[in-house]
């Protein structure tokens, strides 16, 4: 498989899942929307996707081993994609495939042909510095840039090269890049100043095979941290406490293989939760791990809604009657995700009453703002924090997607709006959402998507 820099893993059409075959995009003049008629009500079950946040680390591990591994219940979302590009541009081989009746990965990296991460994919995805640590810890060395990704706000890497650094590597930054050396990294008792995710998990992946013990302190908790740590431990890593504020590793000499399905997309999910309360509905959500959205759970229950947890462990979301106004502030995990902030917002619109949403993680993750108020949303911000009156009468209009979850946002609002609405920038909420509008239109939405992929040639590389 050879990876030119313009190449995207493309879902296949039809349920939004299953094979998936890689493709050359060639960007046309017009980028892609959804067009949604309001008001629907959603009914019905849907089961979200593998998570995104949890299958990009995960990638970026299989570098500290020459063992095959496979990766199940990958979603095909654009930034996997970035990602396997990445890989190979590093020296893996990869094979796209389904196990167990679910799409996988299998990723072998036997040799490393380039420590120097690609700048023209490494700037598309923030995921692309988790590069950094298992190249540092397999080759001793490592070039990089500056990740990119939604503009959501700062979100420096500072606490990753702060613990690279404790860890025994040498830094040096200039023109854009990041170049990192070790003579060897040795285990480190490591204090990070705020629990970031991607610095937890990358500081995690280099420890791997350093010298010793390494110990996290004040460690990010999210349950993507502990699906890393349940893979890395299944190919030989030493790794407890993950899902904890104290994360200790063995260093190891060395990594096998193996195969491992990542944990459902708490997100996805808990989009399509909010999605069902948006639209009065009575949503089933299959495969999920309810604990994971219990900071969701309890905001909609406050709100009004009826969520239960069946059995076979399926979510249902009921919504029957009017939504009641909340107060929100986004934290780490537990807490309630930032990534959620827009698509609640959107509902704090529909509900009766005033609702504070104070956003504590990005300070530029309030971009939706004006588009929703657009849609008719009463909301006025201070700083981080956004006072949301309503209920508003949402009608349609056309509606531009500034980031990932931003987009997610947008369409809730477009699902619960009287007549059309128009959602552009479909690209960003494909980052991280696999076929949602087929998602949405088997429980009942009726959103097409407009210019999907102009120019899709299928790869001969």
């Amino acid at each position: 498989m050879t990876v030119k820099g313009a190449e995207f893993w493309y879902p296949r059409q039809g349920n939004g899942t299953g094979g998936f075959p890689l493709f050359t995009f060639e960007p046309g003049p017009d980028h892609a929307s959804y067009i949604i008629e309001g008001q629907h009500r959603l009914t019905g079950t849907v089961r979200p996707s593998g998570a995104k946040n949890a299958v990009l680390p995960i990638m970026a591990a299989i570098l500290l081993t020459k063992e095959p591994c496979t990766i199940v219940n990958v979603p095909a979302l654009r930034d996997v994609s970035m990602m396997m590009g990445i890989l190979t541009a590093l020296g893996a081989r990869i094979e796209t495939g389904t196990t167990a009746g679910q799409p996988s990965l299998t990723i072998q990296v036997k040799d490393i042909a380039s420590t120097a991460g690609p700048p023209d994919l490494m700037g598309e995805i923030r995921s692309s510095i988790f590069i950094m640590g298992p190249l540092l810890a397999r080759e001793g060395e490592c070039m990089v840039s500056y990740p990119g990704g939604c503009a959501i706000g700062p979100r420096p890497i500072d606490l990753h090269l702060k613990g690279l650094r404790l860890l025994g590597a040498s830094i040096s930054e200039e023109y854009g890049r990041i170049t990192a050396r070790t003579t060897g990294l040795r285990g480190a008792d490591i204090h990070l100043d705020f629990p970031s995710v991607g610095a937890t998990e990358n500081l995690m992946m280099a420890a791997v095979l350093a010298e010793g013990c390494t110990v996290i302190h004040n460690a990010a908790k999210e349950p993507e941290i502990v699906d890393l740590q349940d893979f890395l431990n299944l190919i030989g890593a030493n790794i407890r406490g993950a899902g904890t504020d104290t994360i200790r590793i063995v260093g190891r000499s060395s990594l096998g293989g193996g195969a491992h399905a990542v944990i459902p997309d708490r997100i996805e999910a808990g989009t399509l939760a909010i999605a069902a309360c948006a639209t009065g509905g009575d949503v089933r959500l299959a495969g999920t791990i309810p604990d994971h959205l219990l900071a969701l759970t309890a905001k909609l229950g406050e709100m009004g809604a009826e969520i239960t947890e069946e059995d076979d462990g399926t979510l249902r979301v009921r919504a029957n009657r009017r939504l009641r106004a909340t107060d929100i502030k986004t934290l780490p995990y537990p807490g309630f995700a930032t990534d959620l902030q827009p698509q609640i917002m959107a509902l704090m619109s529909l509900a009766d009453g005033t609702s504070i949403l104070t956003e504590t993680v990005f300070e530029k993750r309030f971009n939706h703002v004006e588009e929703l108020r657009r849609m008719g949303a009463d909301i006025r911000v201070d700083g981080r924090t956004a006072v949301i009156k309503g209920p508003a009468r949402l009608t349609g209009t056309t509606v531009q997607a500034s980031d990932l979850r931003a987009g997610a946002g947008l369409v809730i609002a477009a699902l619960a709006a009287e007549g059309t609405s128009v959602v552009r920038g479909v690209e960003h909420i494909e980052r991280g959402y696999e076929g949602l509008e087929v998602k949405l239109g088997s429980l009942g939405a009726v959103i097409k998507k407009k210019d999907p992929y102009p120019k899709v040639r299928a790869s001969t590389g």
